[in-house]
Parts: C-alpha cells; structure tokens; sequence
C-alpha cells in the first residue's frame, strides 16, 4: 500500500469518527430525543465512516481521497468551532 494511501486513510478515520461524535451529540442535544436515537445516528456514522475509509484505502484515487480528507478536515474545523 502507498504512503500517501496510510495517511490519508489515517487522516480521514480520524476526521470521521470526530464528526460521528459531533453528530451523536447534536442528537442528543434534540428536544425529545432518546439513547437510542443517539446510538442509531451513532452506527451510522461509524457505518459511513468505515465504508469511505476503505475505500480510500483500497481503490479511491489520490485526488478524490485528498479531497474527502480536506472537506473532512474544513468540516470539523466548523462544527466545532462555530456555536
């Protein structure tokens, strides 16, 4: 596997899972919203994550895998910077 391939799988996973976790707690931040909602939106998530991952890992090319990982990247930034 490609170096460039390892780092950007790294990158985005990494990414991935913040955003999963920022998408529980705005479930959970819902009026009349339950564990269960937050578990479902939670797997998911790690569902999404786990597909895209792969696929960046295996058979993505390097221009659409660098691309998810800076739309990622800019993701985060904003959700948990901006209130």
């Amino acid at each position: 596997m490609e170096t460039w391939r390892i780092i950007a799988t790294s990158l985005f996973a990494l990414g991935g899972l913040v955003m999963v976790l920022v998408a529980m707690a705005q479930v959970r931040d819902r009026k009349h919203s339950n564990r269960p909602q937050v578990v479902q939106a939670g797997l998911i998530g790690l569902v999404v994550v786990v597909v895209v991952t792969a696929s960046i890992a295996l058979w993505l090319p390097s221009v659409v895998a660098w691309a998810l990982v800076a739309a990622t990247a800019m993701a985060v930034l904003f959700l948990t910077m901006v209130d």
